[in-house]
C-alpha cells in the first residue's frame, strides 16, 4: 500500500509529483487489478494496483474549475451568474393543479364543466 496516501479511494483527487498531474480515481477493478483514473482534462487511464504503491502520490483538493474535461465550453455557457437564486417558500403545501375533464365522445376534446343545478 502507498504509505503516503493509502489505498485508492473512488472520488478522491491525487497529485502525481513526478508528472505534476492531477487526477481523480473513478473506479477500482479488483478482478483486473487496475485503478481507473481521470485527469482534470478528461483523459481516462488505468494504473496497475502493484504500481500504485510505487508512485509518488499525494492527496489533493478537487480543482475549482470543474470545466476541465468539457470540450470547448465558454464561460457564458455556464449559466447567468448575475441572477440570484430565489428562495422557495416550503412552509405551505403547493396549490393543487386544475384538472380538465375530457369527453371521449367528442374525440378527446375538453368538455364544458358541469355546473350545479342552482347555478344554471
Amino acid at each position: 500500500m502507498n504509505s503516503a496516501v493509502g489505498r485508492p479511494e473512488v472520488g478522491q483527487w491525487y497529485r502525481q509529483a513526478d508528472k505534476d498531474e492531477l487526477f481523480q480515481v473513478v473506479g477500482v477493478d479488483e478482478d483486473a487489478g487496475t485503478i481507473e483514473t481521470q485527469t482534470f482534462d478528461g483523459d481516462l487511464d488505468e494504473i496497475e494496483v502493484e504500481s500504485w504503491d510505487l508512485l509518488p502520490l499525494a492527496r489533493a483538493e478537487p480543482p475549482e474549475d470543474w470545466t476541465g474535461p468539457m470540450d470547448d465550453i465558454e464561460r457564458d455557457d455556464l449559466g447567468n451568474a448575475d441572477v440570484e437564486p430565489v428562495e422557495a417558500n416550503w412552509t405551505q403545501p403547493p396549490e393543487p393543479l386544475a384538472v380538465e375533464a375530457w369527453d371521449d365522445t367528442r374525440g378527446g376534446l375538453p368538455r364544458e364543466p358541469e355546473l350545479p343545478d342552482d347555478e344554471t
